[in-house]
């Protein structure tokens, strides 16, 4: 059970608000014995064998005590009375204890449903964290499906099967206990014969546990994968129809729901024998008890008469069902531990990308980014940079250029520091980007991608994203730079229209448009343009181009781009292959040097 310590870690903010909880349910439980401890005086005052009680002793906390108290209060009932009055007292003080006893029990329920809820709270946050700081390699290898699987429903079955059921775990020991001790203080020689019992019961109900946590990990991570299939279905939906592929996606997730609910089925099986199996086990004993305990009565050799035996067994009959919960909730906790397992993949992923101890602050580019024989690798056999040497002067204009796979788009995430050099070092104004705080370094860029991320909110706040504070004005102005002003004048609610989910009511240019006007807003002293026009129709092109040489302009910019046609007037082009800089220049001195250069420029059309 080492991993509920994941979940305990949790709960030791609540300490003081669980002992409450815990406290008022004790208190329910020992009404409930007081309420059943009636019987007794109720039974011998219909049966006529009441023992009259003539004198009280001083009050002290024990059975002896309380008893003989009880009934000497009883016994004046009944002389000054009647048995008739006594009888209806009796009646009204266990409907009293009763209440009381519903009170508290409902008293820790509701002091603990908060803490429960406020534990997940934290688990959610920390998870969202987490995957906000997590590497971008993290995502290469790991479905995004699944991983939204982790954060929702995996969580959401740590309330169902963990936090849930401990409540109920503390709660019917506690009340086990406190009715066992009951049971010695009437008769602890029947109580020792059935302590001898219990064990059984439990031994097999643990047996049949055990193979429930297997089976629980694995519906988990079908779960995750039919997500997974869900949300790559949604995304890919111009494709899968346009292929006609819509028969093979229904019936490839058809087999995977099937599978998902045969393992549920089996989960639901073994849950469910729980509380029925328990139940017999607890009606087994009770017969037993029976046979036992009437034999003590019947030999009259026995301190047990009916009355405490009737009392007796009504306990132990309460016993059953608090069992059953402890049964159940035992099992439930075993199903739980997968999704722990779950969760805990994602908080205790490595966070390769680490911030050194008191990193060096910067909050300006003044000098040079310095590539110094970098290497890099995602895999060990798959080398993406291969020593890369290169310095870029700031404030000149930068562009990096070669076949699919070269290795364009992994140097620009090594400076931002999406990732980490596998060998060499790379450098900022002369300082290792390692040594630099991870936000500080991070302020210094604005990125404008080929992939636009919008999110699903107002245009204004798309623009103004990261930056709450900042005036309306500013935003309208990084629009105009951006030439985004007059398409968003022309929407329902101007700024304030809702863009849809990745800004899908917009077209490809005036979506671009906003991530550029959002990297205009933030006005960093570089810019990285990762193929930003690559994707769009000539007119959207040369709206964006123009808005791009408009920010480019007293920045240092470093660009990927495949339209060769829009990086000609650059300071210095690179050219990669195969992780090496093949050549370097300008554009009219690669195109002389009849290379790599020239081959990509002779393969596109220039107007």
């Amino acid at each position: 059970m080492y991993k509920l310590n994941f979940i305990y870690k949790y709960l030791t903010r609540y300490i003081a608000g669980i002992f409450v909880g815990i406290l008022f349910s004790l208190l329910a439980v020992i009404l409930t014995v007081f309420t059943f401890a009636m019987i007794i005086p109720f039974l011998e005052l219909l049966f006529n064998k009441i023992k009259m009680v003539d004198t009280a002793v001083p009050f002290s906390m024990n059975a002896e005590s309380i008893k003989n108290n009880f009934f000497y209060f009883f016994s004046e009932i009944i002389r000054n009375h009647g048995k008739q009055q006594a009888l209806l007292y009796l009646t009204i003080s266990a409907v009293v204890l009763y209440f009381l006893k519903n009170f508290f029990t409902y008293a820790a329920t509701y002091i603990l449903a908060p803490i429960r809820n406020a534990v997940l709270r934290r688990i959610r946050n920390d998870i969202y964290v987490k995957l906000l700081i997590l590497p971008l390699g993290f995502y290469r290898y790991n479905k995004k499906g699944d991983i939204i699987s982790r954060a929702t429903n995996d969580v959401q079955e740590l309330d169902e099967s963990i936090m849930k059921p401990l409540q109920a775990l503390f709660v019917q020991v506690l009340t086990i206990i406190f009715y066992l001790i009951t049971l010695f203080i009437i008769n602890y020689k029947l109580t020792l014969f059935v302590l001898i019992l219990l064990p059984i019961g439990a031994l097999i109900i643990s047996r049949v546990s055990k193979m429930l946590k297997k089976t629980a990990s694995k519906l988990q991570t079908r779960q995750g994968f039919i997500l997974s299939l869900i949300e790559e279905s949604i995304t890919g939906l111009r494709v899968i129809k346009g292929f006609n592929a819509i028969d093979f996606s229904n019936e490839r997730f058809k087999k995977s729901n099937y599978s998902f609910t045969r393992i549920k089925n089996i989960i639901y099986r073994r849950t469910d024998l729980a509380s029925p199996l328990s139940e017999f086990l607890g009606t087994i004993i009770v017969m037993i008890i029976l046979l036992y305990g009437g034999s003590m009565i019947l030999s009259q050799n026995s301190s047990l008469n009916a009355e405490s035996f009737i009392l007796y067994l009504m306990l132990f009959i309460m016993i059953i069902n608090p069992a059953k919960n402890l049964t159940t909730a035992f099992y439930f906790i075993q199903k739980g531990r997968a999704s722990i397992e779950r969760v805990k993949f994602i908080l205790d992923a490595e966070e390769v990308i680490e911030e050194k101890e008191n990193a060096i602050k910067i909050n300006r580019f003044s000098k040079n980014i310095i590539f110094k024989d970098v290497y890099f690798a995602y895999d060990i056999d798959k080398i993406v940079l291969n020593k890369i040497n290169l310095v870029i002067e700031c404030g000149k204009s930068i562009a990096i250029v070669g076949p699919s796979g070269a290795g364009k788009s992994t140097m620009v995430d090594l400076i931002a520091r999406f990732y980490d050099c596998t060998g060499g070092e790379l450098m900022i104004d002369g300082i290792p980007i390692k040594d630099l705080a991870i936000d500080m370094l991070r302020s210094l860029f604005g990125i404008v991608s080929q992939d636009t991320i919008l999110f699903n909110d107002t245009v204004y706040n798309n623009i103004a994203f990261g930056n709450e504070e900042i005036a309306r004005e500013k935003v309208i102005e990084a629009a105009k730079t951006a030439n985004a002003h007059d398409f968003i004048m022309q929407m329902s609610d101007g700024y304030d229209t809702l863009i849809g989910d990745r800004g899908s009511l917009l077209s490809g240019g005036q979506r671009q448009r906003l991530n550029i006007a959002r990297a205009v807003l933030k006005n960093p002293p570089i810019l990285i343009l990762d193929e930003a026009t690559s994707a769009l129709d000539m007119e959207s092109e040369r709206l964006v181009q123009d808005a791009l040489e408009k920010i480019m302009k007293g920045r240092t910019t470093i660009a990927i781009a495949h339209r060769l046609s829009t990086i000609q007037n650059m300071d210095e082009i690179i050219v990669l292959d195969k992780g090496n800089i093949a050549e370097r220049g300008k554009h009219n001195d690669l195109i002389a040097k009849n290379g790599l250069y020239r081959k990509l420029h002779d393969m596109q059309s220039f107007k």
